[in-house]
């Protein structure tokens, strides 16, 4: 069985949000044709959401640290952020236009404001998993289809604890955008999944 795993296609990711992935609402459009294609086919749709309390530790304002630059947060390297993705506010809502009432399940993560959390499987310490393993298991899913924001950072964490989990996994490259804190942080991050063994698709592929 396969499933279509959609990552952080929340507001404060894409346009005018408090951490804008560059172009990141254009791949709305694609998670939309996806998600009207894995549901006529009666496949499972879910979906990632940063959902971080305002005490969260990788913030930069409640660090001491500076945007975009790497520090150490709980003995772990970790890039202090903007505040963003805050639960319950509209920063960390799906963005307007996409169709989420697709969705069958939501994955919050990012939950716990003394670690950060890019994958949608665990924290980046690997010391908590959250519900998405178990949830594909119980499915009997062993296939999934990524895509979303940002391709360096929480796609590529969430494709590659796939792919180390035993799952097939076809990245859907024109569903993702990336930060980009260094020029090629995005291509590099596809290199490393390939490299991994995930299948690099286009969705003409698939539609």
């Amino acid at each position: 069985m396969k499933a279509l795993l959609l990552i952080d296609l929340q507001n404060d990711f894409c346009k005018n949000g408090a951490l804008e992935v560059k172009d990141g609402d254009k791949v709305i459009f694609v998670g939309n044709l996806l998600m009207e294609k894995f549901k006529n086919s009666n496949n499972m749709i879910l979906a990632t959401k940063d959902w971080h309390p305002i005490t969260h530790k990788s913030f930069a304002s409640n660090s001491d640290g500076k945007i975009g630059e790497l520090g150490i947060l709980n003995g772990l390297p970790q890039v202090w952020w903007p505040n963003h993705c805050v639960e319950n506010t509209k920063g960390s809502e799906f963005h307007p236009n996409l169709n989420s009432k697709y969705i069958d399940k939501i994955i919050f993560k990012g939950t716990n404001k003394e670690i950060d959390s890019y994958s949608g499987f665990f924290d980046n310490g690997k010391l908590n998993k959250t519900e998405l393993d178990s949830i594909l298991k119980k499915n009997n899913i062993d296939t999934l289809y990524i895509m979303g924001l940002a391709t360096d950072f929480c796609v590529k964490f969430t494709v590659l604890d796939a792919l180390q989990l035993g799952y097939k996994v076809y990245l859907v490259e024109d569903g993702c955008r990336g930060v980009n804190l260094t020029p090629n942080s995005s291509l590099d991050a596809i290199n490393e999944m390939k490299e991994k063994g995930a299948i690099i698709i286009n969705s003409s592929e698939i539609l």
